[in-house]
């Protein structure tokens, strides 16, 4: 991800982080991942097997893990 990308993200209650613009994102590692898709879903839950990227994980977790929508912080 450069400095000169104009990423946007839009947070998702109860889901993912969708990104908008990015040609990388870091994992946890802060390994680059490519992205190939316009926007892509990148998981908040942290039970993604296919992080950083969301696989739908969090629709098993109980409603209202995500505090007031900010789960927990993805790092950029």
């Amino acid at each position: 991800m450069s400095a000169d990308e104009d990423v946007r993200t839009t947070v998702c209650p109860d889901g993912p982080m969708l990104v908008r613009g990015a040609s990388s994102w870091p994992d946890d590692n802060g390994e680059l991942h490519p992205v190939r898709r316009p926007v892509v879903a990148v998981c908040r839950c942290e039970r993604s097997q296919l992080a950083p990227w969301c696989d739908g994980t969090h629709k098993a977790l109980p409603r209202g893990w995500d505090t007031e929508g900010k789960g927990r912080p993805v790092k950029k």
